[in-house]
């Protein structure tokens, strides 16, 4: 099966460990339909038809990464999974719970929809 990674699972970042067995089949950028918002320590995307898209990998995992995935994702509380198109396949997309919608009131959008590219603040 297969999961796109769009935040702290990327390559270079925090939890890029959880998929260091998967297999990476690529980078994608879904198009329109997406937006992405930084809550701090990790990303939230939100399903939005006005929303310019999400960039990311691609990865292919098995069930017990899947798992792992879950657990990490706080599946599913506090994100949901949809399945997406992807030039490898259909893939899982972690999308923050509508539920939650509080936390996103004060989050900043991230513009480009590529967590790797955001502001981050000066230390």
């Amino acid at each position: 099966m297969l999961v796109f990674a769009y935040g702290t699972l990327r390559a270079g970042e925090s939890n890029a460990h959880f998929l260091a067995k998967a297999t990476r089949l690529g980078a994608y950028r879904l198009p329109a339909g997406y937006r992405l918002y930084d809550l701090g320590a990790y990303p939230a995307a939100i399903e939005d038809a006005d929303g310019t898209g999400l960039t990311g990998e691609v990865y292919a995992i098995d069930d017990a990464q899947l798992a792992a995935l879950d657990r990490l994702e706080e599946y599913p509380e506090e994100y949901d999974r949809v399945l997406i198109k992807t030039p490898w396949g259909e893939a899982w997309l972690y999308v923050y719970n509508a539920a939650r919608d509080d936390a996103l009131e004060q989050a900043p959008l991230i513009a480009g929809g590529d967590w790797c590219q955001r502001t981050r603040p000066a230390t």
